[in-house]
């Protein structure tokens, strides 16, 4: 497998300032994260954006969809803020041959008690396994990207209808 990581920004790339006390968008931290992790397998990593998921629009989501169809890779990774992630696997819908797996993090990776690895650990996973389509790997879960709501009262992922 060779692997193209899309980063777009979110809760798993957010950054703590004291001094300022909220969280700000920061470099892609996915590449480190697997390079730490000593993976086996090639991948590449492209910075889309860095935003907040609650901040893009129609045109990020147009954006995001044309690199994932322009790269090589069969298999597609794409780190997002949660609150957004539905709505952009929706937009994924349709893509030909090749598998797309959005996932994120509910904590900054930076963050000792963060999900991130967790959920990136299970994004491989499913980019690997499952046919072509969109999935989003969340909570240790994989749904189909068309079939998956957050429930923002628990702070995690179902199914949907």
């Amino acid at each position: 497998m060779k692997l193209h990581i899309i980063t777009t920004g979110g809760t798993i790339d957010k950054i703590y300032f004291d001094a300022k006390s909220d969280y700000q968008v920061g470099e892609p931290v996915i590449g480190e994260l697997l390079h730490r992790m000593g993976v086996g397998f090639p991948f590449t990593v492209e910075s889309a954006m860095r935003k907040d998921s609650l901040d893009m629009d129609d045109g990020d989501r147009a954006l995001i969809r044309r690199l994932a169809e322009a790269c090589d890779e069969r298999c597609v990774l794409i780190t997002h803020g949660t609150d957004g992630m539905v709505a952009t696997a929706r937009a994924l819908a349709g893509i030909a041959d090749k598998c797309i797996v959005l996932t994120g993090a509910l904590q900054p990776a930076a963050f000792a008690d963060s999900d991130a690895i967790f959920n990136i650990g299970c994004a491989i996973g499913a980019v690997q396994s499952r046919p072509p389509g969109v999935y989003i790997a969340m909570n240790g879960l994989v749904f189909e990207g068309h079939r998956v709501v957050k429930n923002l009262a628990a702070n995690r992922f179902e199914a949907s209808g």
